[in-house]
């Protein structure tokens, strides 16, 4: 089994480094071949250029397509599973996650209706993972979880997965009490897509 992280953190001082840390010896305990997109390390690119405007804004699919993001393409084209890992930062993901999005998921390769182009292929498994410092359950209450998740889950992963799950590891700001808890939901989290893959 395939399996891609895409990581979007500048520190590792960070606890979302510390929970990438613990999701990754999961992830190897299972003989899984892992992949790593880590954003802020390779220093990838999120800003969008007038040159890739160009072709995303009117569909000039015959426009080329940039070394960075044909070598992201490859990394989803090999995945089975895709895990988004990163930081709730006013609401949303880091910038460098969004413009992942906005540059990787190309028109004709992610969305757009194209001929003899190849096209993004359905990914079976999509888990988005992040870490936040108000509790769930504040977050549930004035509508921020549920805003998260359709944005994640409804527009960026879409149909673009057959499966898709979002684990909010919320209650940061007081973290030697959930801490444990939240590791124990990565664990529970691996699992599950183990139990997935083995029945596929």
């Amino acid at each position: 089994m395939n399996l891609l992280i895409v990581y979007s953190h500048p520190s590792t001082k960070s606890y979302t480094f510390q929970v990438f840390e613990k999701l990754k010896k999961e992830i190897l305990k299972q003989n899984w071949n892992l992949e790593i997109s880590d954003l802020y390390a390779s220093n990838f690119q999120s800003d969008m250029s007038e040159e890739e405007y160009e072709r995303e804004g009117f569909a000039k699919i015959n426009l080329p397509i940039s070394k960075d993001i044909l070598a992201e393409h490859e990394k989803i084209e090999k995945a089975d599973c895709i895990i988004f890992l990163y930081p709730v930062w006013w609401s949303d993901c880091p910038a460098k996650l969004k413009g992942w999005f906005d540059r990787v998921y190309s028109v004709g390769y992610a969305y757009g209706q194209t001929e003899n182009y190849p096209r993004m292929k359905t990914i079976p498994y999509g888990l988005v993972i992040c870490t936040a410092g108000h509790p769930n359950a504040f977050l549930t209450e004035i509508g921020m979880a549920q805003s998260m998740e359709k944005i994640m889950l409804e527009d960026r992963l879409g149909k673009r997965f057959e499966n898709k799950e979002m684990l909010i590891l919320g209650g940061t700001l007081e973290l030697e009490n959930v801490m444990a808890a939240h590791f124990l939901q990565i664990e529970k989290a691996i699992d599950k897509i183990k139990r997935y893959f083995n029945q596929a």
